[in-house]
């Protein structure tokens, strides 16, 4: 996501659809209480390593959110996108030149989209070099490595589909790699999954797909059209510049897609004094680039 308030309302929300798609064979819940609960009990929103702990590992890489693993974080967001050839890879500008090598790679391939390139000429490309000389060789990896990575890790998501809008199918795509990679079953679809987007037809179109799932709309709507979005949403998660404690409490006060009561995320918050100001409003959860410093100032 970027810095910046999306638009107060998003052009003609889709009318939802039947098509559910099947899930996993549902586990046992033996997690106890969500993460979520634990830090509502103690007055805490949860803390999000945005992109990975990606004030100090280069974002949406494996060693990113290795990092924030490292750090003590147990949730993570990412952006996901599709190749050419329809792999879903995460990254998180719509082209490949800020966060890769690709200008040296392949030269005469401008503006470098990532919907232009397959996921084999991707995965060529030097991910960690921008950052930092530790980091060379670091890849782009595919949404299904990066799942596997998550469970590896013991780890929990926001998902966020970045401009869905040039990549059709992509909700019905990234259900099926979270199928495959074991993230449909009970347990992670109650506790560890969130998918969100800007593009609100696209976060409906997942709640038409899997009602079961926790769903976010990036943004700041109108108090007035908040009830528009709780048809479909659990989450209104808006940047931390664009919001108060009235606007907190207008969210609190209704119920979302599951009939629980709505939430908020607010991002992307690096600063103590922000952070402190965010937790003050009530918010559910804090999306930051630096995990590490947002617990500190929460903690105090």
């Amino acid at each position: 996501m970027y810095a910046r308030a999306a638009a107060a309302t998003t052009a003609a929300l889709l009318g939802a659809g039947a098509l559910v798609l099947p899930s996993a064979t549902a586990s046992a819940d033996t997690a106890g209480a969500p993460e979520s609960r634990v830090a509502a009990r103690h007055g805490e929103p949860l803390v999000v390593a945005h992109r990975g702990a990606s004030a100090y590992a280069p974002e949406n890489t494996l060693a990113a959110i290795d990092k924030a693993a490292e750090l003590g974080f147990r949730w993570v967001e990412n952006d996901v996108q599709r190749t050419k050839d329809g792999v879903l890879v995460i990254v998180h500008d719509d082209n490949l030149k800020r966060t890769t090598n690709v200008e040296e790679v392949f030269p005469d391939r401008a503006p470098w989209k990532v919907k232009d390139f397959t996921a084999a000429e991707i995965a060529k490309l030097d991910a960690g070099s921008w950052f930092s000389k530790k980091y060379a060789g670091a890849r782009v990896p595919t949404l299904t490595q990066y799942m596997n990575r998550l469970t590896r890790n013991h780890q929990r998501l926001v998902l966020e589909l970045k401009k869905p809008e040039l990549y059709p199918g992509i909700e019905r795509d990234t259900l099926r790699v979270l199928r495959k990679t074991g993230w449909l079953d009970r347990q992670h679809v109650k506790h560890r999954l969130v998918i969100q987007s800007f593009n609100a037809d696209s976060v409906q179109k997942v709640h038409a797909l899997r009602p079961d799932i926790k769903t976010g709309f990036l943004g700041t709507p109108a108090v007035a059209d908040l009830p528009k979005y709780t048809e479909f949403a659990d989450q209104i998660n808006a940047t931390h510049t664009s919001i108060s404690a009235d606007y907190v409490s207008r969210i609190h006060a209704l119920k979302g897609a599951h009939g629980k009561p709505l939430e908020i995320f607010t991002w992307t918050v690096d600063e103590a004094e922000a952070a402190r100001r965010v937790a003050g409003f009530g918010v559910n959860g804090i999306i930051t680039n630096k995990p590490d410093v947002v617990r500190e100032a929460i903690d105090d």
